[in-house]
């Protein structure tokens, strides 16, 4: 429940930016999808804590000398090592 709750505050605060605020700014993404949907992305597959965890990675990739190009968020692995 906790989980769900997370998720559902991230997810508005992200789309709440991406409504609101990125269209204010000049288009300048250097990938695909966007660090916003690729967030969105990853909280979804991810749960709150990792998928936050996880776009916050990417945004922080986001600068000149950083990547671009096609980066999907990674899928969950089925299995697990220890």
């Amino acid at each position: 429940m906790l989980n769900r709750w997370l998720s559902n505050i991230l997810t508005a605060i992200v789309q709440f930016y991406k409504k609101f605020i990125s269209p204010l700014t000049p288009a300048s993404c250097r990938f695909q999808p966007t660090c916003s949907s690729y967030m969105l992305e990853a909280i979804e597959l991810h749960g709150p804590v990792k998928g936050f965890w996880m776009g916050m990675k990417r945004i922080s990739r986001c600068h000149p000398w950083g990547g671009s190009g096609y980066d999907p968020v990674p899928r969950k692995s089925s299995s697990k090592t220890s």
